[in-house]
């Protein structure tokens, strides 16, 4: 039963990563799932109270790290209070309109749009475009690099 339950866990924690370019599937909850499955159907005393805090800490990070990410650069290029929201929106959209391209595609057009609406200047308008790419990309590495961080953690909390 032990091989069910680490497969499951191993699906979760692939599926953390699946969340990336599907942002529809929470990245976060799949690998708690993992935990869990681990926690409550394989050893229920092995992850320390110190694991569960951190894993929470980071947990945090992981989500404030795509929303950070995508803020920063938009506002850092001028984009306004809208094309933020427009962005965060195209990219889910995005994700099911023309995977994988659609992710970044959807969110870039989306955004020159609404800022071309807004601002009426192309230039301006296709900086804060490339800005939303730019900052969807770095949430996404942050992303994966704290997943990692989160699941590496976990199997050596596991192993020692």
């Amino acid at each position: 039963m032990d091989i069910l339950w680490w497969g499951l866990t191993i699906v979760l924690f692939a599926l953390s990563f699946v969340g990336i370019v599907y942002p529809i599937i929470p990245s976060v909850v799949a690998i708690w799932g993992g935990f869990a499955v681990y926690q409550f159907l394989v050893n229920p005393d092995e992850l320390s109270l110190w694991f569960w805090i951190s894993m929470v800490v980071l947990s945090g990070v992981l989500i404030a790290a795509d929303i950070i990410a995508n803020s920063y650069f938009v506002k850092k290029y001028g984009g306004s209070k809208t094309s933020e929201t427009i962005a965060a929106i195209a990219t889910i959209v995005g994700s099911f309109v023309f995977p994988p391209f659609g992710i970044i595609l959807v969110p870039f057009l989306a955004v020159l749009v609404s800022e071309l609406i807004i601002q009426k200047d192309i230039m301006k308008a296709t900086k804060v475009g490339f800005a939303t790419i730019i900052g969807f990309l770095g949430g996404s590495l942050a992303k994966i690099l704290i997943q990692l961080l989160m699941i590496v953690w976990f199997i050596l909390a596991v192993i020692f």
